[in-house]
């Protein structure tokens, strides 16, 4: 069952990860979702597909209420990403959801519609959340060709979607990384082969290089923090993707 654990709390800023599941089926890839509250509204990221609803909607309840939720960020299309949105949809009519353009028309596939969804523009955007901002960073071909990571400043947090994934055994469950070695094995043969571009990486290694970033949040994995974040950067910039 997937349980609510908060990852950053400042007076009324919050973040917390929904973490994996592992009476999930095997079948099933899994998943970290995420939710930062302000001042009484949330923003969900990357809330999962639809089999995974009930368990994802059951544990934002645990920490508040999900009516507060009235906006969602889609890192990119998948289904793992952004396919129970019909579901948040029939909770909420009224919810948003932040994606990249190249998607607006493709999402719908999964619910919503043009009033729904709200492009980001391939240089990225700001999200507010209630008079706090947060950040839409390109992350593109990484591994989607329109692809978008979430900043938010204040909390020095980067929510990195597919980067720094990895596919942990079924018996390891921790939260965040404890041994880096250990660790990274899980997450090589991904980014060889789900990460598309070299110059595109190495491009978003320099950005992120510059972010002074406490915890690096993927979407599959252990979350990274204190140095553990630039020593995936750094192996990250080191690594040859896009290869078969």
């Amino acid at each position: 069952m997937k349980k609510a654990i908060t990852l950053y709390e400042q007076g009324s800023h919050r973040w917390f990860v929904i973490a994996r599941d592992p009476d999930k089926p095997h079948c099933l890839i899994d998943t970290n979702e995420y939710v930062i509250t302000h001042a009484g509204q949330a923003l969900l990221t990357d809330p999962g597909g639809l089999e995974i609803f009930p368990a994802v909607f059951s544990a934002v309840s645990e920490v508040i209420d999900p009516a507060q939720v009235g906006q969602i960020f889609a890192s990119h299309q998948d289904p793992d990403v952004i396919s129970s949105l019909a579901l948040w949809l029939e909770f909420n009519p009224d919810l948003r959801c932040h994606v990249s353009g190249l998607w607006k028309s493709f999402i719908p596939h999964f619910g919503g519609d043009e009033h729904t969804l709200l492009s980001i523009a391939d240089d990225g955007a700001d999200i507010d959340l209630h008079g706090h901002p947060l950040h839409a960073i390109p992350a593109h071909y990484l591994h989607s060709s329109g692809n978008f990571h979430l900043w938010d400043a204040k909390a020095q947090i980067l929510f990195s979607g597919d980067i720094g994934a990895a596919m942990l055994p079924h018996d390891q469950q921790e939260i965040f990384v404890r041994d880096f070695a250990q660790h990274i094995r899980h997450a090589e043969g991904f980014h060889r082969r789900w990460m598309g571009s070299n110059s595109a990486k190495r491009d978003w290694c320099e950005r992120a290089a510059k972010l002074p970033i406490d915890m690096l949040c993927p979407q599959h994995g252990a979350i990274y923090q204190g140095d553990d974040v630039m020593r995936f950067i750094n192996w990250l910039d080191e690594l040859k993707v896009g290869l078969f």
